[in-house]
């Protein structure tokens, strides 16, 4: 029987996420590349490496999008691809904080078909097929919550406006947390821990795809922040459980004229 996208997903973020897990709290030879915030570690390399070898096993003739090295940085609008995130949160990882995971997608003509988020250190394994999203082998839905002063939301990645967004979502809804690591905190809003989460600014698509897939899977909703569909072209990402998903998105929109 031919193995499915999703099966193999799960395989390579597994192997991706093992080989991280080996060097975690251990010594670590760390660069940075555009920032002094933005780093690498050969574990980045290492495990993106295998990742990259387990999906070509099974799909040798699909393309890579991925993060580390010279794979390419866009989703190709037509055929096979696989967007890999050896390790995301790695700013997390080189302090020794638990929450980092490898990522893998599988889309096909630019739509997501397949997703995993493997978190080694928490334990939780996020997966999604065409339909379904789970955690640790269970269905996931996002919350149920309706009261935005019951919500949880995290900022991803925020512009120049980060204090003026950050204090108008605490005025208005429950609580506002940042957790380092894109993917976590998107599987999270898939799984119904958190209730939204937003980037003002764009993100890459080792950042966002998988993530964004199983929200979709789990009942979820996902846009830009004009209201419109999200694609992993777009400039902004605001994701939440649907239920007060225009008022995240006005309260988004003043902050931005405002600050």
């Amino acid at each position: 029987m031919t193995e499915t996208r999703a099966e193999r997903a799960a395989r390579a973020a597994d192997v991706g996420a093992s080989v991280a897990l080996e060097s975690f709290r251990g010594e670590l030879a760390v660069e940075t590349k555009s920032t002094k915030t933005d780093l690498v570690t050969e574990t980045d390399r290492a495990a993106q490496r295998r990742t990259i070898e387990c999906i070509h096993e099974a799909f040798p003739d699909d393309a890579i999008v991925g993060e580390e090295a010279d794979t390419r940085k866009t989703v190709p609008e037509s055929g096979a691809a696989w967007i890999v995130d050896p390790i995301d949160g790695t700013n997390n990882f080189v302090r020794g904080l638990g929450i980092w995971g490898t990522v893998v997608a599988a889309v096909e003509d630019g739509q997501t078909v397949a997703a995993a988020t493997i978190l080694p250190v928490l334990g939780d394994n996020y997966l999604a097929d065409e339909d379904e999203a789970t955690l640790n082998g269970e269905p996931i839905r996002v919350s149920a919550r309706e009261d935005p002063e019951t919500f949880v939301i995290t900022p991803i990645l925020l512009g120049g406006e980060f204090g003026a967004t950050v204090g108008a979502l605490a005025e208005r809804f429950g609580d506002v947390r940042r957790f380092g690591c894109s993917q976590a905190t998107l599987a999270a809003v898939a799984g119904g821990s958190l209730d939204a989460a937003v980037a003002t600014a764009r993100l890459s698509p080792w950042d966002t795809v998988a993530g964004v897939h199983m929200i979709r899977c789990a009942g979820g909703t996902v846009t830009d922040l004009a209201g419109e569909r999200w694609q992993h072209d777009s400039d902004e990402l605001i994701a939440s459980n649907g239920e007060a998903h225009e008022e995240l998105l006005v309260t988004l929109r003043d902050a931005a004229e405002n600050s």
